[in-house]
């Protein structure tokens, strides 16, 4: 084991890991920048180390600074958690040149997979299916005008080393192409450092079904069950539960074997998840895949009873997977919902502020993953994510009753937030049935609003 790690993230990720590793007796080391010096991962750690300014390109997105902390820490490893610098493959492998064990993936399996392009090509090599798209980068606008006619519309625009959501844009015609593509590339480029875009059939209601796997580095690979993560906004996940209602168990082992082979191909190690879109045919293709621990691990732990964090962290120090596929089992039905720092009857702006009261709720199959408190000052420079409320019970009927009085006892004062909102999804007749899909947020929104909302929010 490390006999000491730096987290490299900020935020609920930042106090989960934070947790995993005191549970296996390893000492820790926050990052922090100058709008985090009173953070609960601050607060958490053993020791703490200012990295630089409150924008992310002067702090956790600073690859030296980050770099140095743990070299003057005494460190021997460093979790990336989420977002952030858990992607970039160059800065895995500046952890790696340092002699310091990077907790993911080989940096050169992060620079394969999470190329999308290259993970798309891989993945059809070895006969997974794909949605169609463009086989490259774009070089401009007009090369992706071209494509985007021939496969035709509606198409996504798509960051090449994107996640989370970010530097996504669904387009209709020619001309919200044109207009889109260099407000995609800048995001891009942006939040990833990196502004090649490629092209991307847009499939007609979808489910996005995500596929959990562990791999060790004695070639040992394991699938921990499937996610549905179908309810998004912005492409960025609102509710997400394991397993997927309304999946017939034919396609849930194709998805899991074709997760696995995929993983083995590329020779992973670590935590990572398979994303595909499963159409109302049954159909399935893959589109990505997160080489990282996701927002959303705590349904799979919940399912499986297996820790994540902490295998990730036994992995990268080279233990073998004390468990095979056979040993994996799944029962009852968990359910995430992310508690955010926005105004949901407002386009889902960002709330920052003050948080003035909090009280959590809890009681058995009730888990909350968060990082803030009474007086904790939401900064305006990061992801509004405030708490991940995650439930447990015996059966997905079970689990959306539980959730609703989770949420009917979850107050957050001081600042607007989506506790309300979810709620109301909660409540959805569709939802309740798991008929669930990509575009139901949009129609979600055309439900509610007015006096029906207001009466909720009072």
């Amino acid at each position: 084991m490390p006999n000491k790690i730096l987290v490299a993230n900020r935020g609920e990720i930042a106090v989960r890991i934070i947790r995993a590793a005191k549970e296996l007796g390893i000492p820790v080391v926050a990052v922090h920048s100058t709008a985090d010096a009173g953070a609960l991962h601050v607060k958490l750690a053993d020791e703490a180390i200012c990295i630089g300014g409150p924008q992310s390109k002067e702090s956790y997105l600073n690859m030296t600074a980050v770099l140095s902390a743990a070299i003057a820490t005494g460190c021997n490893a460093i979790h990336p958690g989420y977002g952030f610098l858990s992607e970039n493959a160059r800065f895995a492998e500046m952890v790696e040149s340092c002699n310091l064990a990077f907790i993911g993936p080989a940096s050169k399996v992060i620079g394969m997979m999470g190329d999308k392009v290259a993970a798309r090509r891989i993945a059809q090599e070895n006969g997974i299916p794909v949605a169609p798209g463009s086989e490259g980068i774009l070089e401009d606008v007009e090369a992706g005008l071209r494509f985007a006619r021939r496969i035709g519309y509606p198409v996504m625009i798509k960051a090449a080393n994107g996640g989370g959501g970010r530097g996504i844009a669904v387009v209709s015609d020619d001309e919200a192409f044109a207009r889109t593509f260099a407000r995609t590339s800048l995001e891009a480029e942006s939040s990833f450092g990196d502004k090649s875009l490629y092209v991307e059939k847009y499939l007609e209601r979808p489910r996005h079904i995500e596929v959990q796997i562990l791999a060790d580095k004695f070639g040992n690979v394991v699938h921990l069950g499937e996610r549905d993560c179908s309810i998004q906004r912005r492409n960025q996940k609102v509710v997400e539960e394991s397993p997927a209602a309304n999946l017939s168990d034919v396609l849930r082992k194709k998805l899991g074997a074709a997760a696995v082979k995929l993983a083995k191909a590329v020779g992973y190690t670590n935590a990572g998840t398979m994303e595909f879109l499963v159409d109302a045919d049954g159909e399935f293709y893959f589109i990505e895949m997160n080489t990282r621990i996701q927002v959303e691990h705590p349904v799979t732990e919940w399912v499986t009873g297996i820790d994540l964090v902490k295998e990730q962290i036994r992995i990268a120090y080279g233990n073998e997977l004390s468990f095979r596929q056979p040993d994996v089992k799944t029962s009852g039905h968990a359910i995430e919902c992310r508690i955010c720092a926005e105004d949901a009857m407002n386009d889902f702006k960002p709330a920052p502020g003050t948080i003035t009261g909090v009280i959590f709720p809890g009681g058995p199959g009730v888990r909350v993953d968060t990082h803030v408190f009474a007086g904790y000052v939401i900064p305006p420079y990061y992801d509004s994510l405030l708490a991940k409320l995650i439930v447990f019970a015996p059966t997905r009927k079970d689990a959306i009753r539980k959730m609703r009085t989770a949420l009917e006892q979850f107050v957050i004062d001081g600042i607007k937030n989506n506790v309300e909102y979810l709620y109301l999804i909660m409540h959805d007749p569709d939802y309740v049935k798991g008929q669930i899909d990509t575009g139901f947020i949009p129609r979600f929104q055309l439900t509610i609003g007015g006096e029906r909302y207001a009466r909720f929010a009072e």
